[in-house]
C-alpha cells in the first residue's frame, strides 16, 4: 500500500518550533520510525510551506495512492483551495494534527479540511501519524 505523509507549513520546523507544544523530535526522525513500524506500506513524506505546492502534491498522488495522512497546519483554518483539493480527489485522506487545536486558541477550532477527510485525528503528538496510517 502507498501512503503520502504530507505536511504543511512551519511542520519542517518540528524538533525546534515550540517543543512544548510539538515535542522535540524532528518528522525525519519520525519518519524513520513509522518506516520501520510499517514495513508493509510504501510511506513518502512531503512537507511545503506553500499552499500551491501542497495542492499540486494533492494532485499528484490523489488518484494512485491508497491513502494521504495530511497535517495542513495553519492552513487547516484558513484554505478552501486545499479543502477542494482534498474534495476533488479519490484517495481517502486522513486529517492529522500533533496538538488538539480545538484545546488552543478559537481561531484553530474551524477545519476547512474535516468535512472532505475520511476523517481527523489530533492531539496524540507525533502518534497521530501512526494512528492515521493504521486507519488505512
Amino acid at each position: 500500500m502507498k501512503i503520502l505523509i504530507l505536511n504543511g507549513p512551519n511542520l519542517n520546523l518540528l524538533g525546534t518550533r515550540e517543543p512544548e507544544i510539538y515535542g522535540s523530535q524532528t518528522f525525519e526522525d519520525y519518519f524513520q520510525i513509522l518506516q520501520a513500524q510499517f514495513p508493509q506500506h510504501t510511506l513518502e513524506y512531503y512537507q511545503s510551506n506553500i499552499e500551491g505546492e501542497l495542492i499540486n502534491k494533492l494532485h499528484e498522488v490523489g488518484f494512485s495512492y491508497e491513502g494521504i495522512v495530511f497535517n495542513p497546519g495553519g492552513y487547516t483554518h484558513t484554505s478552501v483551495a486545499l479543502r477542494d483539493a482534498i474534495a476533488s480527489i479519490t484517495t481517502p485522506v486522513i486529517e492529522v494534527h500533533i496538538s488538539n487545536p480545538h484545546a488552543r486558541e478559537s481561531f484553530r477550532h474551524q477545519s476547512f479540511v474535516s468535512p472532505v477527510c475520511k476523517g481527523s485525528i489530533m492531539g496524540f503528538g507525533l502518534d497521530s501519524y501512526r494512528l492515521g496510517i493504521s486507519s488505512f
